[in-house]
């Protein structure tokens, strides 16, 4: 007869067995170590279950037949068993302890973010996240990049169909990043199944988690608390690069933002500007505003032929720099750019038959913003 520590030491075996062979019906096997050992976790206690289940049926199914008697025998008279009551109530509490102490390293570890070597705010906004490296002076926003035509079935779909974004969130290997999460107006969750992250974002909270990639790559996912119309337009891509690779990005990126923020105080043409806020439109505006500014009232309001819009360029700028309080429209203050902001009004004051003719300057934004 096998041993108690036997019996754990075979069960552990074909649960490495079981993480060498995971297919696509059971949870990824990840490439944290955090996600391996939630793996390797779930998988010793889905044999135990199996084992105390054989066990259990076994023993009904057998007694069932060993013990059936046919139709008016007398039925057998016998008292507890006060020696087997005390076995096969010791015996659960301690399958329960033995999984119990596992279950509880791994939760302590999962939510140990401290001594981090790069911290990270990511922000859950109808419907794109924002990136901020704390410390670095980088910030960007990540959006679907789906497009539109692909979304109505007017073109191809690829493999990555509603999972491809224009900015990922890129992250070094072997280097433990924190995040410090939240949202700018409703619950979303970030939820990332290869790196074993899923973190509610919520208003006016900041939320911890962590991570530490151990393998190169391009990992998948998505916003996995409904949050919205568009909620289905929330992809989350994560690249994870060696670290060299990764300190020549930040570099790149602060020269680029850089350049960005040099681009503020000259003037710029209205081609320029059509063309910038164009880019910006369809990659911000248009899950709500529609491609060509149609609109679906009443929540969205259709942007081509707006009286309003076209008449007050201050209610305009307002509106995108601020917001609408109470309405699906966010503000822009903080996602995009003098640049971009004073682009995309540009844009959608000259696009679709507006053709106002005006032209709003990243110094008249970059000014109203600091107001």
């Amino acid at each position: 007869m096998r041993l108690p520590w036997q019996w754990l030491l075979t069960i552990t075996s074909v649960a490495s067995l079981s993480q060498a062979h995971a297919s696509s019906w059971n949870m990824p096997v990840g490439v944290t170590d955090t996600s391996r050992n939630i793996f390797g976790l779930h998988m010793t206690i889905f044999w135990v279950c199996v084992v105390i289940g054989v066990i259990v049926f076994g023993v009904m199914f057998y007694s069932l037949f060993r013990y059936r008697h046919s139709k008016g025998a007398k039925a057998a008279r016998f008292h507890e068993h006060t020696s087997v009551e005390v076995l096969w109530t010791a015996i659960p509490i301690l399958i329960l302890v033995g999984m119990a102490v596992p279950a509880t390293a791994t939760l302590k570890n999962m939510y140990d973010a401290s001594e981090a070597d790069l911290d990270i705010m990511i922000t859950g906004q109808q419907w794109r996240w924002r990136y901020e490296y704390l410390g670095e002076d980088i910030a960007y926003t990540s959006n679907l990049s789906t497009t539109r035509e692909q979304i109505r079935g007017e073109s191809d779909r690829d493999e990555h169909y509603l999972l491809d974004v224009d900015e990922p969130l890129v992250l070094p290997i072997n280097r433990k990043v924190r995040f410090l999460m939240t949202s700018d107006d409703v619950i979303h969750s970030w939820w990332v199944p290869e790196l074993a992250v899923k973190q509610d974002t919520i208003p006016g909270f900041i939320n911890e988690n962590w991570v530490q990639i151990n393998e190169p790559g391009i990992y998948r996912g998505q916003c996995a608390e409904l949050c919205g119309v568009n909620h289905g337009f929330m992809p989350i891509v994560v690249h994870a690069m060696e670290e060299a690779e990764f300190e020549t990005w930040l570099e790149e990126r602060k020269e680029a933002a850089e350049q960005e923020a040099m681009g503020v105080d000259r003037e710029w043409a209205i081609e320029e500007l059509m063309a910038r806020g164009e880019e910006v439109y369809q990659s911000i505006c248009s899950s709500c505003h529609q491609g060509e500014g149609q609109g679906a009232p009443p929540a969205f309001p259709a942007l081509a032929g707006n009286e309003q819009l076209i008449n007050e360029l201050d209610w305009h700028l307002d509106r995108v720099i601020n917001g609408v309080s109470g309405a699906a429209m966010p503000a822009f203050r903080n996602t995009l750019n003098p640049v971009e902001i004073a682009a995309v009004v540009t844009y959608t004051r000259n696009a679709w038959g507006n053709e106002t003719g005006d032209t709003v300057q990243p110094a008249t934004v970059a000014e109203r913003i600091a107001q």
